[in-house]
């Protein structure tokens, strides 16, 4: 007999109490999901992770004590494992590329729909990145540190798993195409990230498109 899957371990952060309420309602009604508790600032939501250890943290960018971004970066110096998944009521560019750079893996606007939210959530649980394909390009136009150079000591193995990245096959998929496995993937995969200064996929994905790294 299967042994059920834990629920993924959610933490909500939005000072807005009527949306976090929303949003710890919405995501209380998936068969997989679990509210572990709702914070309304940067500080409670770094202290609750940090006891709590969620799975998954919906981060709203604009918070009363910090932005979401710095936020981000203190959960996951924190508690690595922990994924943050940004929403904000503004799509700004300059917002989208702090994220990124913060390591978040998953960045949303408060008007996509509620089941993109859900989506997003499980593909950074499990441990890919989400982004809306129209974002990419204005991700790669605002990246504004300098990246020039770096990649030069990937191996051929990773550069070849990180043109999969970028073509946002999962871990599961790279595995199954280089007849590995996904420990193998995910070994490469913390390689790449190092050698690129990366904080996540989804950034690595950015330098590496930007610097012409993959897609040649």
């Amino acid at each position: 007999m299967a042994t059920p899957r834990s629920p993924i371990r959610i933490l909500v952060a939005d000072d807005h109490k009527m949306v976090a309420e929303s949003v710890a309602r919405l995501l209380s009604d998936q068969q997989d999901m679990e509210i572990v508790a709702v914070a309304d600032t940067a500080d409670a939501a770094v202290t609750m992770s940090a006891n709590l250890r969620p799975d998954v943290v919906v981060l709203d960018y604009r918070l009363p004590d910090s932005d979401g971004a710095t936020a981000a970066a203190r959960i996951r110096a924190t508690n690595p494992d922990t994924q943050v998944v940004m929403l904000t009521g503004v799509g700004d560019d300059r917002l989208l590329v702090a994220a990124i750079e913060a390591g978040c893996a998953a960045f949303l606007t408060k008007d996509k729909a509620s089941t993109e939210l859900v989506a997003a959530i499980r593909v950074a649980h499990s441990g890919e990145a989400y982004i809306a394909p129209a974002m990419l390009a204005s991700l790669l136009r605002r990246m504004n540190r300098s990246y020039h150079g770096v990649g030069s000591d990937l191996t051929a193995r990773e550069r070849e798993v990180l043109d999969l990245l970028a073509q946002a096959l999962s871990n599961q998929a790279i595995a199954d195409r280089l007849v590995v496995s996904v420990h193998t993937v995910r070994n490469h995969v913390q390689s790449i990230l190092a050698k690129l200064g990366a904080h996540s996929k989804l950034e690595a994905v950015t330098i590496a498109t930007r610097e012409g790294l993959v897609g040649s």
